[in-house]
Order: C-alpha cells, then sequence, then structure tokens
C-alpha cells in the first residue's frame, strides 16, 4: 500500500484563512481583518517574550519555560556540543478543548 505524501501533512490554519473568516463571518474589510489578526498574534507574542503567560479561556495556556544546558551530540560527526540553556514557548490544551478534542475524535 502506498501514501501519498500529500496525505501524511495534517492540514494547517494561516493567518490569512483567519482574516479570511473575520471577513465572510463578521464583515470587517480585508484590510481591517488583517490588521486585526497580526495584532492578536503580536500581543500574544510581546508577551512571552515579556516572560508572561497567556491564558485564553476555553482554549488553552502559552507558556514561557526555561530548559537548562545539557549535553548534545552531532548526528553526522558524533562530536559531544554543548547546547546552552534557552527559553521555549508551551502550549497546555484548557479541559474545555480537550474535551471537545475527545468529542469529535475518529474511533
Amino acid at each position: 500500500m502506498e501514501l501519498a505524501v500529500e496525505s501524511l501533512e495534517a492540514p494547517a490554519l494561516t493567518k490569512a484563512q483567519l482574516a479570511e473568516l473575520l471577513f465572510d463571518q463578521i464583515g470587517l474589510n480585508k484590510r481591517e481583518s488583517k490588521d486585526m489578526i497580526d495584532a492578536f498574534f503580536t500581543l500574544i507574542s510581546d508577551r512571552l517574550i515579556a516572560g508572561e503567560d497567556v491564558k485564553i479561556s476555553g482554549f488553552g495556556n502559552f507558556q514561557i519555560r526555561i530548559k537548562a544546558p545539557r549535553p548534545g551530540r552531532n548526528p553526522r560527526t558524533g562530536q559531544l556540543i554543548p547546547i546552552e540553556a534557552r527559553r521555549v514557548a508551551t502550549f497546555h490544551a484548557s479541559q474545555k478543548l480537550k474535551e471537545q478534542l475527545q468529542a469529535t475524535s475518529p474511533t
């Protein structure tokens, strides 16, 4: 059995599609829709960069986590390379979102 490469990729919701949905469903013009989506993601990014958590009720929480430094290895050469401490963004779905996902999951 052969699978097409396209079938392995999950469809993505883009910022352009979100702006189009605002245009279609709310009636904002396309420029306003794009600006609103950009402002929303800029606000989330700015808060995370400032080290603040972002909580969206009914959806989930974005948090900044500091990963400790650790030893790594170059897979090509096997040489040990230190990986420095870094900040990463994590997302935890809300209980409401988890329940909705389970209610619509394929069996």
